[in-house]
């Protein structure tokens, strides 16, 4: 995706929320640890909006721990700006998983990142979602 597009099609999942004073700086500008806080909203309703829910994959026994994030701060969000949080899976295997994200604000892209996932159990062991979680996997693979 070029960096003008915005975050569009099916692939994307996206959800708007307007920053709130509580999240910006000294500077006037949102702080830049909330991103990561705002990548988890896009991320649990992504797959709230597939059909499962944190709570239906903890209930299968499984959790999706992060492993490893990195963010991309092009332009600063600012207090009462509307944004839009975009996220979509871009990698996945049996025992990881990969999202990528986008922040904007209208158009202007404000924000790119990742997140890496592993499945572990609930004694935090590597699982297999393909062994543990069949219906689960065959959703990440498009069926």
């Amino acid at each position: 995706m070029k960096e003008n597009e915005a975050a569009t099609g099916q692939d994307w999942f996206t959800q708007t929320l307007r920053v709130r004073y509580q999240e910006t700086d000294q500077m006037g500008v949102v702080y830049h640890a909330n991103y990561l806080t705002w990548l988890e909203i896009a991320r649990t309703e992504y797959i709230r909006s597939k059909g499962f829910t944190y709570k239906t994959i903890e209930d299968l026994g499984l959790m999706l721990p992060v492993v490893g994030a990195e963010l991309k701060y092009i332009s600063p969000a600012r207090y009462d700006d509307e944004i839009t949080l975009a996220a979509r899976i871009v990698e996945q295997s049996p025992v990881k998983l990969e999202f990528g994200y986008e922040v904007r604000r209208q158009e202007q892209l404000l924000v790119t990142g990742t997140t890496r996932h592993v499945w572990v159990n609930l004694s935090w062991k590597p699982v297999r979602i393909n062994r543990e979680a069949p219906d689960l996997y065959r959703w990440l693979q498009g069926g």
